[in-house]
């Protein structure tokens, strides 16, 4: 009989992630359509169905999908902003919603850099007093330290001290995503997570934002969740992937795996639309995203599915293990033909 020492135990045990949803659901009542204007009738609309999704601590993952796919209700389950309809959410195996309301831990090592930076940050107060703000918050150093740290974090983020005395609106767009940054940082998160925090800015601004966080995340060890719709942002900053479609995530991997040889149609429709230099753009997919509220039976990606066979069509596929690193939620698979 061989006796394992106990590395080898711990070496087996897989990394409790710091992010766990298991089955989780958001559904909201909305009138019903067609209801007369006098009627009451309300019907669910199932912005979440069934995710499953583990964030391992220090990693990066890019949430990716088209409008109305369910990222930014997946974001406020995962910020404890609002109670899942079912399922259970948890940060370091406890429920969000328990850990965000029993004490500061929560909202200090989860921090949040908006996708409307500017309009997060209070124009009648001085850049330094914003970044000062959770500092004093959250008890960090004293009023002496104050000026001394925000200056390191500005300098953190590439932006001078002298920024301090200004307000937002005398910044670029580019400057005020750096100061949304810095605020986030100055509670000393361990996870940080953004909200399309590149969005609407020019190309050069958008890679100088973007190595910033790439080095921020590995300098600081920071788990760093990433909204976006763009694959190439995805690409360049996360090491994994989470595609989702109509409330359920399809696919997960590691970034570069994913998108490189996509397993579920849908992820491949996605990487075919991603503009290339010197190419033509590709034929956008065929027919509309379905209602919500009218889903069809099956695989919901079945009616735009250029590969959709007729059990699809009858069976719901379910996220599941593809190989030890990627999952998928298809029937037929592309990296298995």
């Amino acid at each position: 009989m061989t006796v394992q020492t106990l590395a080898e135990t711990n070496a087996t045990v897989p990394e409790q992630p710091i992010f766990e949803l298991i089955e989780v659901e958001q559904v909201f009542e909305v009138p019903k359509p067609g209801r007369s204007l006098f009627s009451r009738e309300t019907v669910g609309l199932r912005a979440l169905d069934g995710v499953r999704l583990n964030i391992r601590k220090g990693t990066s993952l890019a949430v990716v999908g088209e409008s109305g796919s369910g990222k930014s209700t997946l974001l406020r389950v995962l910020l404890g902003l609002d109670r899942p309809s079912g399922g259970r959410a948890l940060y370091n195996s406890k429920p969000i919603l328990e850990g965000r309301a029993t004490g500061i831990d929560f909202a200090r090592d989860v921090a949040m850099v908006y996708q409307d930076a500017r309009g997060s940050l209070d124009p009648r107060m001085t850049i330094g007093a914003l970044i000062a703000e959770p500092l004093r918050h959250f008890n960090i150093v004293s009023r002496e330290e104050e000026a001394s740290r925000v200056a390191r974090l500005l300098d953190r983020v590439g932006l001078p001290a002298d920024a301090a005395e200004r307000y937002p609106s005398g910044l670029s767009g580019g400057q005020v995503r750096r100061v949304a940054i810095a605020r986030a940082l100055a509670s000393e998160p361990t996870v940080l997570v953004a909200d399309e925090a590149v969005s609407g800015l020019d190309v050069s601004t958008q890679a100088q934002l973007l190595t910033l966080l790439q080095s921020l995340q590995r300098d600081m060890g920071l788990t760093l969740i990433f909204i976006t719709h763009d694959l190439g942002v995805a690409s360049f900053l996360c090491e994994e992937i989470a595609i989702m479609y109509l409330g359920r995530i399809v696919e997960t991997g590691p970034t570069d795996a994913v998108l490189n040889a996509p397993s579920h149609p849908y992820s491949a429709a996605l990487r075919a639309a991603a503009p290339q230099f010197f190419e033509p753009l590709s034929e956008p997919l065929s027919g509309e995203i379905p209602s919500p509220l009218n889903l069809p039976e099956g695989c919901r990606f079945s009616t735009r599915c250029p590969s959709a066979q007729n059990d699809c069509r009858l069976k719901d596929p379910q996220l599941g293990k593809l190989s030890l690193q990627r999952a998928v939620a298809c029937l037929h698979p592309l990296a298995l033909k």
